[in-house]
């Protein structure tokens, strides 16, 4: 396995917040991510609106900020 290294983002993120209940079938959520519970935000992927991720809000806190 290789080793892990520092980077930082290039551009702007697209991301909303999650809404309690919706629907998670087409958005990526790892098992340790709580979207009921935790309240993060989806990110999308700008070129492709299709590939979208949950974001815990604990690292969106720490991460990101409004352009």
């Amino acid at each position: 396995m290789s080793e892990f290294k520092q980077f930082k983002r290039k551009g702007l993120s697209e991301m909303r917040p999650y809404v309690k209940g919706e629907d998670l079938s087409t958005i990526s959520v790892s098992p340790e991510d709580d979207p009921e519970n935790d309240m993060g935000m989806v990110a999308r992927n700008p070129t492709n609106h299709a590939d979208q991720w949950y974001v815990a809000r604990k690292y969106f806190d720490e991460n990101l900020e409004p352009a």
